[in-house]
C-alpha cells in the first residue's frame, strides 16, 4: 500500500505529460510504416523502392494517438447529452 502512495505522484506526472502531448499534437506516426506511408521493398540490388500503401493508415503515415480519442469521445458525450 504504501509503495502505491509513493508511485502515485509519478503516475500522476505522466498521465499529465501525455495529455499535453496529446493536445498539442494529437497525431503520430504510424507504428506499421514508421510514418513513410507505405511500405519501403529493397530490390535485388539493393535499391529501395516504393511499395504499397499502408492499410493501417491508409498511406496518410499519421495516426490519432490513444489520448485524443478518448478526448473526442469524452467531448462527443458531453455535447450530444447537453442537447
Amino acid at each position: 500500500m504504501a509503495s502505491l502512495l509513493h508511485a502515485m505522484p509519478g503516475l500522476l506526472f505522466i498521465a499529465l505529460c501525455y495529455g499535453c502531448l496529446c493536445a498539442v499534437s494529437p497525431l503520430g506516426a504510424c507504428r506499421k510504416c514508421k510514418g513513410w506511408g507505405m511500405a519501403i521493398r529493397q530490390t535485388r540490388n539493393g535499391r529501395l523502392k516504393r511499395g504499397r500503401e499502408c492499410r493501417r493508415c491508409e498511406g496518410r503515415g499519421l495516426r490519432m494517438r490513444l489520448g485524443r480519442r478518448l478526448y473526442n469521445s469524452a467531448v462527443r458525450l458531453h455535447r450530444d447529452g447537453t442537447n
